[in-house]
């Protein structure tokens, strides 16, 4: 019998598996936004036991990571689409963020985290003066 191959679709069932679907991601899905001074980051994992969730910052470069622990073999399963085993997500932040200050909470199978605006970063006034006038404030 003579078999046509597809190498898109090989190609396609290929990415789908290193990349994830909708259906299944291969990675953490997260949303993240500006509120005011601080930046909040939150990433969805439903069914991790908040023990099992390590934060880490090293060199403005913050890493999530979670485990999943696999289903005991004494069960039979008839449908696996959870994904199990080790996730890991690395953000990389500007020097405009203050890593020392990141405040982490689990709640609902959502990860929060918060991470504060560095000083340095936020608006502040100078001071202009001259020989004749008093000094003037000037918003930078």
């Amino acid at each position: 019998m003579l078999m046509r191959t597809d190498p898109f679709r090989e190609l396609d069932r290929l990415t789908q598996q290193v990349w994830g679907t909708t259906s299944r991601p291969a990675v953490m899905t997260m949303d993240a936004w500006r509120d005011g001074d601080e930046f909040v980051v939150e990433f969805d994992l439903p069914g991790i036991d908040p023990d099992a969730v390590d934060i880490d910052v090293e060199r403005h470069v913050l890493t999530v990571r979670v485990e999943r622990p696999p289903l005991d073999g004494e069960r039979e399963l008839v449908a696996a689409e959870r994904p199990r085993g080790v996730f890991s997500r690395q953000l990389i932040l500007g020097d405009n963020l203050d890593t020392d200050s990141v405040a982490a909470s689990y709640d609902a199978g959502v990860l929060t985290l918060r991470i504060p605006v560095a000083e340095q970063a936020k608006p502040r006034k100078i001071m202009v003066g001259s020989k004749d006038q008093d000094q003037q404030a000037i918003n930078a």
